[in-house]
């Protein structure tokens, strides 16, 4: 790629910060929810789930989802590598298996040569094939920005839906990768940030978020969902939903990317962070400048985080084992609880 081309410089937020804010965002689909005038939609947009569910007629559903964001590495490849895995991540979570995507791509081609897109589409197409789909086709428009994304089909057995509701009182919660893309986002745009950091993030983001269609063959998985822009917190809370459940996380074992505490330290973050802050602090109890950075920082292809019985601990356990993940997975980050006075608690 064209060094002097740095594409993190031609956009205001970075991956899955440029997200709108939850408060925004619930606004905006206040009018627009599904109806239950289709029998066959399982899942639609009612709680804020990763992908939408159809009943096929073969015992089989249909998960579509699609997910796009503007640069959040500089390197064209690996931003289309990254954003690939991000929009497969919701199938994933679902617990299903991707067959197929198709690209969206905007594009400001009087600003940035063809030929760097060009280097975005190689870039998902090649994890696509990592992930064993093919990038089918897609759609591009002129923007004043760029941004890149798939709309990603999948397949599941109707059994092994995995929402991110059903957690259920005393369910354990573990989570499959670091938090700290936000931060090191951050510090990418303001130039501070480490080869260090930008590789330990790179290197996550990158990865895909397989594990989910093992996780959901668990009948102690009750539910699952993937952390991107909400952060932790802001995904947690919809994991919640509106029953009488509340959680409690605990701060010391949220696993974090190589140089996240020392951004924290010098209060570094992105802007995402304190309106998913904004949105959830009404109902979550008071948090030190770390707990929320961290907490709230919004993740780009983030981790799995996972409600498991307790009954099912050492099944799940052994499976993350089964599966090579690292050993930070099989350390539970909190538990579900009966409703109490806030519905989050970071201890």
């Amino acid at each position: 790629m064209n060094e002097e081309i740095r594409l993190t410089e031609w956009s205001k937020g970075s991956g899955c910060g440029c997200k709108i804010a939850p408060a925004a965002l619930r606004e905006m689909l206040a009018d627009v929810r599904s109806t239950d005038s289709f029998s066959r939609l399982i899942v639609g947009n009612e709680q804020s789930d990763d992908a939408a569910v159809w009943e096929l007629d073969n015992g089989q559903c249909l998960i579509s989802t699609v997910d796009f964001f503007t640069p959040v590495v500089d390197d064209a490849e690996r931003f289309g590598a990254i954003a690939a895995a991000n929009a497969l991540s919701d199938v994933y979570a679902m617990g299903g298996r991707p067959v197929m995507a198709i690209a969206i791509l905007g594009w400001p081609v009087e600003k940035i040569p063809p030929s760097v897109a060009a280097q975005v589409l190689r870039g998902a197409r090649d994890l696509c094939a990592r992930a064993g789909i093919p990038m089918a086709g897609g759609h591009s428009i002129e923007a004043p920005e760029p941004f890149f994304g798939l709309s990603v089909n999948g397949l599941i057995d109707q059994p092994h839906i995995r929402r991110n509701t059903g957690a259920k009182a005393g369910d354990l919660l573990f989570l499959t990768k670091p938090i700290g893309s936000g931060l090191i986002s951050a510090a990418r745009k303001r130039g501070i940030a480490t080869p260090d950091m930008i590789a330990e993030s790179e290197y996550w983001m990158s990865e895909l978020n397989t594990p989910g269609m093992a996780f959901s063959r668990l009948d102690g998985v009750h539910a699952m969902t993937d952390i991107t822009g909400f952060g932790l917190l802001g995904h947690l809370m919809e994991m919640l939903g509106e029953g009488p459940l509340s959680a409690e996380l605990q701060a010391s074992a949220w696993p974090l990317m190589a140089g996240a505490e020392d951004l924290v330290a010098q209060m570094v973050y992105p802007d995402m962070t304190m309106k998913t802050f904004q949105t959830i602090a009404p109902e979550c109890a008071p948090l030190d400048a770390r707990k929320l950075l961290v907490g709230c920082d919004p993740q780009t292809s983030g981790g799995l985080l996972v409600a498991v019985d307790p009954a099912a601990e050492e099944e799940f356990r052994e499976l993350t084992r089964t599966l090579g993940l690292p050993d930070f997975v099989r350390q539970p980050i909190g538990c579900i609880i009966a409703s109490s006075k806030h519905r989050i608690t970071v201890l």
